[in-house]
């Protein structure tokens, strides 16, 4: 067998990343970081299986190049605003301090040079979007505090790595002509931006529109291919980053018509192509340069979860949210992320960093992505266990002086519903409660969300939910009812227990998504259990059946054997309702 065959490369490569994949799917990890070690395995520091390089480095820098265009389709003005200001103002202060500290210990403490320290400053203030969304998903916490505020925050870091695309190449110039490369820069991404915006005012939609009446799924996969390729072309003939082109077209791309198109039919070939970048990415680490180094990476590897964790906790409780929130979204956003690999290899291509501090992030970056997951079920478990320790007494420092305002009057009357999470759903059960004059009070930890109930002249409470302290202020003992909105399941759990040891009798309505939770909440003596999963397919079944001609009595044979049942229906492994 020859390979020195590119298909042959490939078709391994393909197939080792099948295995990889699956196992770390098996072993409920993300899939990239099988990616990582069976590239690792088949490399050549390894069994050697694939021996062309060139064509891989190739496929990757294509993979790149699709990954940054599908960011462009991806992210728009709208999400950057639904972020707030803990997304926006929150997560560019964690790049620009993360930065600083990364550059400051380099610098003094591990004494590289001045241009290694300053992208290994770059490298870990970015964290992996894959990874983070991968273990959400799998925790269903993708809609609670924690969670929201980690996907603000990705999406800041995803915007940023375009402008850092365009400095690491310029860092090869000397200080007394950095400003004046970087000036240089600034003007052509500016006439390039130009050339872009005129072309998808006029050029563009006038092409895909074209190419889209001809009917031909091929020749508008070609289109887009031509258009993110030939962008990052351009680019390069600018002196600019090419994924810097991918990623501007993507956003013209998407204020067209054809966004959903060309996303839909992307995607699967960036995914082929993206796997061999991190594939290709495992190939250049060496096992025994980890061995003979460990130390190095060891020491690197606690700088950077000591400095990331203790940032994003400060910045997260600078903002009003609560220790548990910070805590569970410093352990959760701590590691490399993927594009910090792409900057680490512009680095090397730019003669900015060595080999050895290429594998040092290599390295480094793989074992943070591997306790991740670890990390994040550590901080829930310790919560959950010991809610008294990380929930918080008092507000936070932004929130001192707005507390008194957002804490309700003492009312002689007891609220008799406890609404804990303001969420769209605790929204519209505080209007309903309200509409019944039934008297309520609301928790939240979220100051936003308790922002939003104070424009509303609503009770409310900015705290924990699980924290007795809060409880017992909100008039737990002499409340009749607690309904749990919020999405997280910890925190659900930990807030049930914690309010049934204060009110045995008090009567609990909760949301739910997954049977570990139910089977334990029903242990408690919930009264309630909502799915809201199981309500809305109920409400599309009866939809289904009325517009299928079904009689309404017919119907109800149907109906009531599912209706109020709460039985779950499966969809995945982890059971999901």
């Amino acid at each position: 067998m020859d390979q020195a065959d590119p298909v042959i490369s490939i078709g391994i490569l393909l197939a080792a990343a099948l295995v990889g994949g699956m196992i770390a799917h098996r072993l409920r990890q993300p899939v990239i970081l099988g990616y990582l070690v069976v590239g690792v395995t088949v490399g050549p520091h390894a069994l050697s299986l694939v021996d062309n390089l060139e064509i891989i480095e190739a496929a990757a820098t294509l993979g790149v190049a699709l990954l940054m265009f599908t960011l462009g389709l991806e992210i728009s003005v709208s999400q950057l605003r639904q972020v707030g200001k803990v997304g926006l103002w929150g997560g560019g202060a964690q790049i620009i301090i993360t930065f600083a500290l990364g550059l400051l210990v380099g610098f003094t403490l591990f004494r590289w040079p001045l241009t290694q320290a300053i992208l290994f400053g770059l490298v870990i203030s970015l964290s992996s979007t894959a990874v983070c969304l991968k273990i959400l998903m799998e925790r269903g916490e993708l809609g609670s505090v924690h969670g929201r505020i980690m996907i603000a925050i990705l999406i800041t870091q995803d915007v940023s790595v375009v402008v850092m695309m365009i400095i690491v190449p310029l860092m090869g110039n000397t200080l007394q002509a950095l400003p004046v490369a970087l000036a240089i820069a600034v003007g052509k991404a500016l006439l390039f931006v130009g050339i872009a915006i005129v072309s998808g005012l006029w050029i563009l939609p006038w092409l895909m529109g074209r190419v889209g009446g001809v009917r031909s799924r091929e020749l508008f996969l070609l289109t887009v291919m031509v258009l993110s390729l030939g962008a990052a072309l351009s680019t390069q003939v600018f002196g600019l980053s090419a994924v810097f082109g991918a990623f501007l077209i993507g956003l013209v791309i998407r204020q067209s018509r054809f966004v959903h198109q060309a996303l839909g039919e992307i995607t699967p070939l960036r995914d082929i192509f993206a796997t061999l970048f991190f594939v290709s990415l495992g190939m250049l680490l060496d096992p025994g340069f980890m061995i003979n180094n460990w130390s190095s990476v060891l020491a690197i590897v606690g700088t950077i979860i000591i400095i990331k964790f203790l940032v994003i906790f400060s910045i997260i409780r600078f903002f009003g949210y609560g220790g548990r929130i910070a805590s569970i979204a410093g352990a959760g956003l701590f590691q490399i992320g993927e594009f910090a690999f792409i900057l680490a290899l512009a680095g090397i291509n730019a003669r900015l960093i060595s080999e050895q501090f290429y594998s040092l992030i290599l390295a480094s970056g793989i074992i943070t992505m591997l306790l991740t997951p670890l990390s994040i079920g550590l901080a829930s478990r310790l919560y959950a266990k010991f809610p008294w320790t990380l929930a918080d007494k008092t507000p936070s420092p932004s929130m001192k002086q707005s507390h008194t305002a957002l804490t309700p009057e003492p009312s002689e009357e007891p609220s008799r519903v406890i609404l804990a999470g303001y969420g769209r759903i605790g929204q519209s059960i505080a209007q309903g409660l309200q509409d019944a004059d039934i008297p309520y009070i609301i928790i939240d930890i979220d100051p936003e969300r308790v922002a939003e109930a104070r424009s509303s002249s609503r009770p409310r409470i900015y705290g924990d939910a699980s924290n007795p302290h809060v409880l017992s202020h909100a008039g737990l003992t002499n409340a009749r009812m607690l309904v749990v909105t919020f999405p997280d399941p910890i925190a659900l759990v930990t807030t049930v227990k914690t309010a049934l040891d204060i009110n045995p009798k008090l009567a609990v309505v909760a949301r739910v998504h997954r049977t570990r939770e139910a089977d334990l909440l029903k242990t408690m003596g919930v009264v309630e259990l909502v799915y809201p999963e199981y309500e809305a397919s109920l409400r599309f079944l009866r939809s289904v059946l009325a517009t299928s001609g079904w009689r309404e009595a017919d119907s109800k044979k149907i109906l009531p054997v599912t209706e109020g049942t709460h039985e779950f229906v499966e969809f995945n492994e982890d059971r999901e309702v």
